[in-house]
């Protein structure tokens, strides 16, 4: 199947949400096909081998488009509720362009009474800092009726994500998927975009906050598949893909849940897995897949087995997961082409529950790199206070920031008065290699994001302590932007000092990051400034303090 197109009708494909700049360029997709998706045709000079780090395409093509975020009544599985929403959906639009386009997007915030941002999920923001998108961190929150532009190219390809990065607001409705064409390290026939996989509540995450720090986790009512299930009452509608007996389909599956960790699969069919985040891998087949929250993976799916009705299933792993009501009904259906659409008779396939990683011996880069040794070790103890509330620590220090004065705006200004709770490392060295080495004693697992960079998971062991090097892999290691730390055990991460910025690092559970678990990165600080556009960061933040101070808003969590 071709995926030759002009620039009209990329045009016309984004004209109910987006609008694309004209270009005098074309980009390389246009000549490129699914099933030859490994072919230097594709994408001109550059292909799958390409270290998309050091190198990749321009192709003078830019993607704009134009939200608004606002409050409004949705019913994602039957029940009514009030949400936000990006142009009136759950999930937002999805954002869909080619490896090395530019994507610009226009934000307007149409809630009364909060602020807001998006964040690029996984998106390295080279260069573009300011538009990583953290309250606090790279922005102040646009205050009511502003309008921010993020702007920033994919130097990445793959399927990510974004979302708020106000408090709890992305799960409130605040996010969508983000499909960057590129090379594949398997052929396909078919890609059906992005599968985003969520948990669901039947009351705004602010009225559960104060449940969440007093008692723990409430549970979810439901899970969503791309925005839609039906309720314990049969109200709303299931998830449906139709796919051609015998093609091979593409799913990009994307956890964006609150505190839900799945455990993907399809009924009667295996699928092969070329990606995980924004990194091709050399394929594995499996017939289950673990996905901690913020992770991806991009799985082929041949319609081999007989002409029907499948289903596709969500299953959260109570081993890490708060309790869902509708613990295995969170389901889809993948049906044949020329079958009437029904309920599947199908049963699943055995597993076992488990918030483990997918083991890092499948999860090999195709572009094999190694990671440096010798460098700047980090060491961190992962920590939980209850006195009469839930607060997350790391190191003891519970973490918190201020949206008035974020980080960067605090580097433009060359004041290095770092407060305890802000929780700044500072890397100063260029192309250094840094060790983050993250350990817990607590019985949970927790999902670690860290942002501007992919790391190399170098270790990683539930229910044992760090010793040393000898336990690390640094040959061709998985790299991704979110890895477990098991339970009881510790995650090793490493990466280069490659990208001068501010960078947030975090536990994408919801309510470990509102609740004080994370720290950030002041990378590279003399080299920051002349990224940032500081008339822009600074006129944001002054509409946000003055609306703030008007209505008195009161900041009653760490903010991100």
């Amino acid at each position: 199947m071709h995926r030759t197109a002009t620039l009209s009708s990329f045009l016309a494909l984004f004209s109910s949400v987006a609008h694309s700049a004209p270009s005098a360029e074309l980009s390389p997709r246009q000549t490129c096909e699914f099933d030859s998706a490994t072919a230097n045709e594709c994408w001109g000079d550059y292909s799958l081998s390409t270290n998309w780090y050091e190198e990749g395409p321009d192709t003078g093509v830019i993607r704009e488009f134009w939200w608004e975020i606002s409050e409004t009544t949705l019913s994602p599985d039957g029940f009514p509720r009030t949400v936000m929403a990006i142009n009136g959906t759950i999930p937002g639009p999805q954002i869909t362009a080619d490896w090395g386009d530019t994507i610009v997007v226009h934000v307007t915030n149409s809630v009364a009474n909060n602020g807001s941002s998006i964040h690029w999920h996984g998106i390295r923001q080279m260069g573009s800092v300011l538009y990583d998108g953290v309250s606090g961190i790279t922005q102040c929150p646009s205050a009511p009726n502003d309008t921010q532009t993020y702007t920033w190219k994919a130097t990445q390809y793959g399927t990510t994500w974004y979302h708020s990065h106000f408090s709890l607001q992305a799960w409130n409705g605040v996010f969508g998927g983000i499909v960057i064409n590129g090379p594949a390290s398997a052929p396909y026939d078919a890609d059906t975009g992005t599968l985003l996989l969520s948990d669901w509540y039947h009351q705004t995450t602010d009225a559960l906050y104060q449940q969440a720090q007093t008692s723990g986790p409430p549970p979810a009512q439901n899970g969503l598949l791309n925005g839609t299930n039906t309720g314990a009452d049969g109200s709303g509608t299931k998830f449906q893909t139709t796919v051609t007996a015998g093609a091979r389909t593409r799913l990009r599956l994307v956890n964006t849940a609150l505190d839900t960790h799945f455990r993907f699969s399809i009924d009667n069919h295996t699928m092969t897995v070329i990606a995980a985040d924004l990194v091709p891998i050399n394929p594995y087949n499996a017939t289950d897949i673990s996905i901690g929250i913020g992770q991806r993976y991009d799985v082929i799916v041949e319609a081999n087995q007989d002409p029907g009705n499948y289903w596709l299933r969500a299953i959260p792993q109570t081993s890490c997961s708060s309790t869902n009501e509708n613990l295995l009904n969170i389901t889809g259906i993948f049906n044949y082409d020329g079958v009437d659409v029904a309920e599947p008779a199908s049963t699943m396939w055995p597993f076992t529950d488990s918030c483990d990683d997918e083991s890092m011996d499948k999860l090999k880069p195709f572009v094999a790199l190694d990671a440096g040794q010798g460098g700047k070790e980090a060491d961190f103890e992962v920590g939980l206070v209850v006195n009469g509330v839930f607060r997350w620590t790391i190191n003891d220090q519970q973490f918190y920031t201020h949206w008035e004065y974020p980080t960067l705006k605090q580097v433009i200004d060359n004041n290095g008065s770092w407060a305890a709770e802000q929780h700044v490392n500072i890397f100063n060295e260029t192309n250094e290699w840094v060790y983050f080495i993250i350990e817990s004693q607590l019985g949970i697992t927790h999902p670690i994001h860290l942002h501007g960079h992919d790391f190399y998971v170098l270790g990683q062991e539930a229910a044992a302590t760090y010793t040393g090097t000898d336990q690390l892999n640094f040959s061709n290691p998985p790299r991704r932007d979110v890895a477990m730390l098991p339970a009881s055990g510790y995650l090793v991460m490493g990466f280069p000092t490659d990208n001068p910025g501010v960078w947030l690092l975090h536990c994408h559970i919801g309510w470990h990051t509102v609740e004080g678990l994370a720290l950030q990165l002041v990378e590279r600080t003399s080299e920051i400034a002349a990224t940032v556009d500081a008339d822009e960061l600074n006129g944001a933040c002054s509409s946000w303090v003055d609306w703030a101070t008007e209505v008195e808003k009161v900041q009653d969590d760490t903010g991100i």
